[in-house]
């Protein structure tokens, strides 16, 4: 599917992933017909913006990014709203979608999907083997229900609908809010506050025994670009980069690389999430070229440069 001939719509354009994917889309791939789709000018839980979505925007392909999405914290403070908002959307996008016979609609789900004590890697056929980590299900299981959807749809009408599973993103742009934020910012964030404020320890969630995957922001914004022109299979798809690292040693890289040298305390009262969360990429890798390639510790300390250059404007 050459992409530059057709008119693309990305939802959640705004946020994290959608700012990067729709920059690289324009300036990168120098394609002129990418649309927006997010708040305030569409909220997607309205099935009548969504229909004002298609009207206006007539597209092609759908790249669906748009999701409520958060760490432990938000998570377990908002059960019924992850599940509820990221499930509406989904849904009635699809449908529409389908309704309107566009060529090609792009979910992006989440590691979220996977049952709590899956086997390492995670491969993508053990996704039904059990039910998610409890401080995430709501939100996993929404996610999950689009894949039930866009394999009914392509069993049935013959939708072009397919379903792609990336590990936790990060990288400049992320969101640095604590209250939502997701690991790797959060302990940016905790160590330049630190520094800043002369403080000689930070507090860490949990344990630090649990594991977990993390992907670069441009190299997932490739993996969506290579599956849109080239996978067109019900099957869901893992994008990873294929390695695991526990919480304690991300802290102590992340803390080595903004200069923190204070304690790392434990609040082991807070709970560490899924225990482990590593995938197979095998599959990316056969059915679409995909491979990351930006190492990790290049990664964080890009974050990092962009996390310490906004903090200075402010």
């Amino acid at each position: 599917m050459d992409l530059n001939k057709k008119r693309i719509t990305v939802t959640g354009g705004k946020g994290f992933l959608g700012t990067h994917l729709v920059r690289i889309l324009r300036e990168v791939r120098g394609f002129q017909s990418i649309f927006i789709a997010d708040l305030p000018e569409y909220n997607l839980r309205n099935i009548g913006d969504i229909k004002r979505m298609f009207d206006g925007h007539r597209p092609d392909i759908v790249i669906h990014l748009a999701a409520v999405v958060g760490g432990i914290g938000a998570n377990r403070e908002n059960p019924g709203k992850f599940f509820y908002d990221n499930a509406i959307m989904g849904i009635q996008l699809m449908h529409e979608a389908h309704l309107r016979g566009i060529e090609k609609f792009v979910t992006l789900g989440t590691i979220c999907c996977y049952p709590k004590f899956s086997s390492i890697p995670f491969k993508e056929e053990d996704i039904w083997n059990g039910y998610p980590e409890e401080t995430n299900a709501p939100y996993g299981l929404a996610k999950k229900m689009l894949l039930v959807q866009a394999q009914a749809y392509h069993q049935q009408y013959g939708f072009n609908s397919i379903f792609l599973m990336p590990v936790n993103l990060y990288g400049p742009g992320d969101n640095f809010d604590p209250k939502s934020s997701h690991v790797i910012p959060a302990l940016i964030k905790k160590c330049i506050d630190a520094i800043e404020n002369r403080d000689n320890h930070i507090v860490i969630w949990g344990t630090g025994k649990a594991s977990r995957e993390f992907l670069y922001i441009e190299d997932v914004v490739e993996a969506i670009i290579l599956a849109t022109e080239k996978y067109n299979k019900a099957d869901p798809i893992n994008i990873g980069a294929g390695f695991e690292i526990k919480i304690k040693d991300l802290v102590e890289l992340i803390a080595g690389l903004t200069g923190f040298e204070g304690k790392i305390k434990w609040d082991k009262s807070k709970p560490d999430g899924q225990p482990r969360r590593m995938l197979d990429v095998s599959k990316a890798k056969q059915e679409f070229g995909f491979k990351a390639n930006t190492g990790f510790e290049e990664g964080l300390k890009k974050t990092i440069e962009w996390y310490i250059s906004i903090r200075q404007t402010k």
